[in-house]
């Protein structure tokens, strides 16, 4: 997932969906495609750690844009640093990827995945977002979750919508959109900006029909999986980036750190959490990680950045927390239960 700007901070806001140490066993996956969303306090901890690293990665990868690296050949060197890290990982402890019998279509579908996650929403944005107001590519991601959910009713089972799910989920929404500002729906005069509107609209549709799509493969090993879909983005970024942008530019020394670390967190490690998180607790749970970005990367521009808090942050945060509370209220009350 990627964002350039949120509007009501000076910030630009980037999350991928994309560390954590290899366990000596594999970890379990509950999440195959007959069996029901577990959420746990796991779950929540994870969701939480996502927000917080995708919507602090927008200070990190300014200063690569900064430095020179062109968004494609930037994307293409993250995922593709991710990807080489993983597999030294995934090899090293020598697990078969998936843990039963699969079929053709199984592995077919790892490839959608793997477009589906990085690669091509990643190529949409990059496109549309030279033609939309950055608010409107903010909205967008933030409407994955809305997209998620219908989808989610009909193909995961135990993801039904209900009125109170609904409810919280637009409600959430509704909270990012007063963040974000009403520059969200501005337009830009562009001529290409129906085609831009679209471009960042199919990209939140790739995600969430990824996230679907990742919840019904049969039981797989988390860090196999993850190191999997990394490598089937990056040999799709690749050739996009070569194509747009040329040949990879060569980095400055000190960027090379840069792009090491934005390879490591928030691709790595962040998609290894995503994958778990999916897996377990289903696409809805992980969709609530796109109405925490903006909130995030709001505060930590405050926090590092020294930018000013929009009037806005405490309703948009009130109406935000609300919404997830809403549309987890099942799954908070059984927490506390326990």
């Amino acid at each position: 997932m990627t964002l350039r700007k949120v509007p009501g901070t000076r910030a630009n806001v980037t999350a991928d969906v994309t560390g954590a140490l290899a366990p000596t066993r594999p970890l379990p996956l509950s999440g195959g495609m007959n069996s029901t969303p577990k959420i746990t306090a796991l779950s929540w901890l994870m969701v939480a750690i996502l927000g917080l690293t995708w919507g602090g990665t927008f200070m990190v990868t300014e200063v690569a844009l900064a430095g020179g690296m062109p968004p494609f050949w930037l994307a293409a060197s993250r995922t593709g640093f991710a990807a080489a890290l993983m597999g030294i990982i995934w090899m090293a402890m020598g697990r078969p990827l998936f843990t039963g019998p699969t079929s053709r279509s199984d592995k077919a579908n790892l490839l959608i995945i793997g477009s589906l996650s990085s690669a091509v929403p990643f190529s949409l944005l990059a496109w549309g977002q030279q033609y939309v107001s950055s608010g409107f590519a903010g909205v967008s991601m933030a409407a994955v979750a809305l997209i998620v959910l219908p989808l989610a009713h009909f193909t995961v089972p135990g993801e039904r919508m209900t009125p109170r799910k609904i409810a919280g989920f637009l409600i959430g929404f509704i909270g990012v959109v007063i963040l974000i500002g009403g520059q969200a729906f501005e337009a830009t005069g562009a001529a290409f900006e129906p085609a831009g509107r679209v471009a960042c609209v199919l990209a939140a549709g790739c995600y969430a029909t990824g996230s679907i799509m990742l919840r019904r493969l049969p039981a797989a090993h988390p860090i196999g999986l993850a190191t999997v879909l990394l490598l089937i983005g990056t040999c799709i970024s690749v050739p996009i980036a070569w194509s747009v942008e040329g040949p990879p530019p060569l980095p400055a020394p000190e960027l090379l750190g840069v792009l090491a670390f934005l390879g490591l967190v928030p691709t790595a490690g962040a998609n290894f959490l995503r994958v778990l998180v999916v897996r377990s607790a289903g696409p809805v749970f992980m969709s609530l990680v796109n109405y925490q970005v903006p909130l995030w990367s709001v505060i930590l521009g405050a926090l590092i950045l020294g930018e000013a808090l929009p009037r806005s942050l405490l309703l948009a945060m009130a109406l935000i927390l609300t919404g997830v509370g809403l549309s987890q209220y099942g799954a908070l009350t059984r927490l506390f239960r326990r």
